[in-house]
């Protein structure tokens, strides 16, 4: 039965938490956006952080894949 609901719930979730964000900003605009330029230059390293692992990682040196054409072969 907990199933059932799970949905809603989370729904009711993300509706609350939005209106109290609103609530929030609209109080306080003029100290977010004070923060913003902050916020921006931390999120620079935290996305290299969780999302540089999408591409593959960085592979320096001779590529051991077959079919691989962007090295040379000696």
């Amino acid at each position: 039965m907990a199933g059932r609901y799970s949905g809603f719930v989370k729904m009711l979730a993300a509706a609350i938490a939005a209106a109290a964000l609103f609530w929030l900003l609209r109080d306080h605009w003029g100290h977010a956006l004070g923060a913003a330029p902050y916020l921006l230059f931390l999120a620079c390293p935290l996305m290299h952080l969780f999302m540089h692992h999408g591409h593959g990682g960085h592979h320096h040196g001779p590529s051991s894949q077959e079919g691989d054409r962007g090295t040379a072969k000696l």
